[in-house]
């Protein structure tokens, strides 16, 4: 084609364009949607584009190692690390301003003690438990299929198996991926009762009773509420529910899937550990408690209230808080409803002490466990054992795009797209999810270690301080009031003692 030809094909092409362009700019003045577009047509459209990729830029070319959310490039680094089993080290020194208030250090010690060979197991399983389970230090976190893809869930399980940790399954129901690969699972069971649901939307005994029989199944948990979303239920957009899914929930296939925020099968405290004890005998006792994200102090004790009526409890309580994370919820409710972990957990922890019923019930910490540093925080401020769920996301793939309530996950992680989820190879991904746990294990024991404790029951609130301003440091018992053991029956604080007589076993008193 000699020069002239050339010539003529672009201007052609370029005619075309121009004519696009101009149609383009003739529907923008039209349009009565954007009133950018009114005003600045085609142009305009550069606005939209830059906004849609805008997070993409933050998290890429913007924001620092230390001060991305919900998790920074540091944290996020160090858990692809070690599900990659690559060392996770950095040189040089922090990056973080220690002297910045809020500034969080853990106290190490003049004399360290050796790293265990073992990590130590938590035993649970109250009085009224004839099928205890010894419970790893970090699990998997709450995270439903539905939520999560079929090739997510059978990772995160063989993951599980092979490194003998427990799998919540979210309140999604039991499906074949939670069980196929053999993992240890704590059946979660929500508002909406799926896996064991009757037509109408109610709890059915008799399925239940057949489920939580599965040997798989170790213990029973019952949703109360979830960090990122109290008191609204979750949410399954319909663009998820496909056949599979409607049938291991039992609902509708292709409409979203909305959790009451309440339940039916209690109304007070006292018929709620009523319904927990019911569960541990309707699952031949296996281990059964409740998670929730805590917001009046005075509801759960009287919870705790009603237990010492009743002379029984929960073996397990799973205490969520403001940093948890979701697949859907509402931003106001994420960002403004519900109590931090921290301050649930100390508030939990201390009920319980004071009540007396501590040594009967084991406590779980969820909400945005990733490092070895997390996990220790998190067993000193009052838990025994932890749980992750966006960490071991990441380690099958999660690249926080933030795109779980779309169905466009692009790694395969949070999607029912087959083609999207048929990149996430899961006998990869359950080794990376196998790595990051017995690693971020590790990484705990070690600090401890550093500390002087050869046992998470040895760690104290003193051994965690606060920078409050660049000249004064708090640890945390400074911070928060720590009860001893059956204060609240003896002699209650003072600043208990409103909510303690308050409190009502039959009654949820705000």
């Amino acid at each position: 084609m000699g020069a002239a030809a050339w010539i003529s094909a672009w201007w052609w092409i370029a005619g075309v364009l121009l004519a696009l362009l101009g149609l383009l700019g003739i529907w923008d003045l039209a349009q009565r949607r954007h009133s950018v577009l009114r005003n600045y047509p085609v142009i305009g459209h550069a606005r939209f584009l830059m906004e849609s990729i805008r997070p993409e830029l933050q998290q890429y070319f913007v924001e620092r190692n230390f001060d991305g959310r919900p998790f920074d490039r540091d944290v996020r680094s160090i858990v692809y690390e070690r599900a990659k089993g690559t060392d996770a080290e950095e040189p040089y020194g922090t990056e973080r301003d220690v002297y910045q208030a809020g500034h969080e250090f853990l106290v190490p010690s003049m004399a360290p003690c050796a790293v265990p060979r073992t990590p130590p197991r938590v035993r649970i399983g109250g009085p009224d438990c004839t099928q205890p389970y010894d419970m790893a230090l970090l699990n998997v976190s709450a995270m439903s299929f539905g939520s999560l893809s079929a090739n997510a869930v059978l990772a995160l399980n063989g993951g599980a198996a092979g490194g003998h940790f427990a799998h919540d399954t979210g309140e999604g129901g039991l499906s074949e991926y939670h069980l196929r690969p053999g993992g240890d699972l704590v059946w979660e069971i929500g508002t909406g009762y799926f896996g064991c649901r009757t037509e109408d939307g109610g709890f059915d005994a008799e399925r239940f009773a057949d489920k939580a029989a599965h040997d798989h199944v170790k213990c029973v948990s019952l949703k109360l509420s979830q960090g990122a979303k109290p008191g609204i239920g979750g949410v399954l957009p319909g663009a998820k529910v496909n056949a599979e899914i409607a049938q291991v929930r039992g609902v509708p296939q292709g409409q979203t899937v909305t959790s009451p925020p309440y339940h039916r099968v209690f109304s007070t405290p006292r018929e709620l550990v009523r319904f927990v004890a019911r569960m541990r005998e309707l699952s031949g006792g296996k281990p059964t408690g409740f998670k929730l994200r805590l917001g009046s102090r005075r509801q759960f004790l009287a919870v705790c209230k009603a237990m010492m009526e009743e002379g029984t409890a929960p073996d397990f309580i799973i205490v969520d808080g403001a940093e948890g994370g979701t697949g859907a919820a509402p931003l106001e409710f994420a960002d403004h409803i519900g109590t931090p972990l921290t301050d649930g957990l100390l508030t939990v922890h201390n009920a319980l002490v004071g009540a007396g019923l501590r040594n009967r019930i084991k406590v779980g910490a969820s909400g945005k466990i990733a490092t070895g540093a997390d996990l220790v925080k998190r067993l000193l401020q009052g838990a025994d054992y932890g749980n992750s769920a966006r960490a071991m996301m990441f380690a099958v793939g999660c690249i926080q795009a933030q795109r779980c309530h779309t169905n466009t996950c692009p790694t395969g992680v949070t999607t029912q797209d087959p083609r999207r989820a048929r990149a996430l190879d899961v006998g990869d991904k359950s080794v990376r999810v196998q790595r990051l746990q017995a690693a971020t294990v590790a990484s705990a024991l070690q600090i401890m270690a550093s500390m002087g404790v050869t046992d998470p029951e040895q760690l104290r609130p003193h051994m965690l301080q606060r920078r409050i301003d660049p000249y004064t440091l708090r640890s945390l018992d400074e911070m928060h009031e720590c009860l001893a053991p059956g204060q609240l029956l003896a002699e209650p604080p003072s600043s208990w003692v409103a909510d303690w007589e308050a409190a009502d076993p039959d009654h949820f008193t705000v």
